[in-house]
């Protein structure tokens, strides 16, 4: 089935082709992606409705998520996340466990690489998302996941997040293995927590406080 233009910029803001800030205009993504430029407009007014652009003078931008949005965000995801991982202990079936576990063990092969390390984590999250098999929570985990596609760099890039970031999903894969809701969805929602305390420190580097971060630790 052929893509509409809505999923095709969506999904090219989701694989960092379009980061935020970047400008976009009608006619180059009717060029890139082959559509006329209707759809491509009424794609971007979508969009723009669903926060994912915003108004830079009289052109659209790709969003950004300021401190608070971040916050929310992340407060959201680890409510939602986990309860996904406590359904998917009660619901998940042997074949979807071994995915995740095979997942895992692929991802290790991965660490030197942070892009691919983050695809791979968006895959793995979205499979305890499917092993749920509960259809609502799925599609609102696809929502905040998307505005996640609104963060410019992944915290996977920090030094030694990537091995912690797979030991953190082998917890919960044990968890949702031996049928342990509850200790699946702390340790989703412990994985989530370390996540956002990585890139809050991430982002004060990049705007040169990290030393206030020193301070408090």
């Amino acid at each position: 089935m052929q893509k509409d233009a809505y999923t095709l910029i969506l999904e090219a803001i989701d694989e960092g082709i379009y980061r935020p800030g970047d400008r976009l205009v009608e006619s180059e993504l009717a060029e890139r992606f082959g559509v006329s430029r209707t759809p491509v407009r009424e794609a971007l007014q979508r969009l723009e409705t669903q926060q994912m652009l915003a108004r830079d003078g009289r052109s659209l931008i790709v969003a950004s998520l300021d401190h608070n949005q971040l916050a929310e965000l992340y407060v959201v995801r680890a409510e939602l996340e986990a309860l996904a991982a406590r359904l998917a202990a009660k619901h998940a079936a042997p074949e979807e466990v071994r995915v995740l576990q095979n997942m895992i063990d692929e991802d290790r092969g991965q660490l030197e690489d942070p892009e691919a390390l983050s695809r791979a984590n968006r895959r793995f999250h979205h499979q305890i998302h499917l092993a749920s098999h509960n259809r609502y929570l799925v599609q609102q985990l696809d929502l905040v996941h998307r505005s996640m596609a609104l963060l410019a760099t992944t915290s996977l890039a920090v030094k030694g997040r990537g091995m912690a970031a797979l030991d953190e999903h082998q917890a919960i894969v044990d968890a949702i293995r031996d049928g342990d809701g509850e200790a699946a969805a702390q340790a989703l929602r412990a994985h989530i927590s370390r996540a956002f305390e990585t890139r809050l420190k991430l982002d004060a580097t990049r705007h040169g406080t990290a030393g206030h971060w020193a301070e408090a630790l």
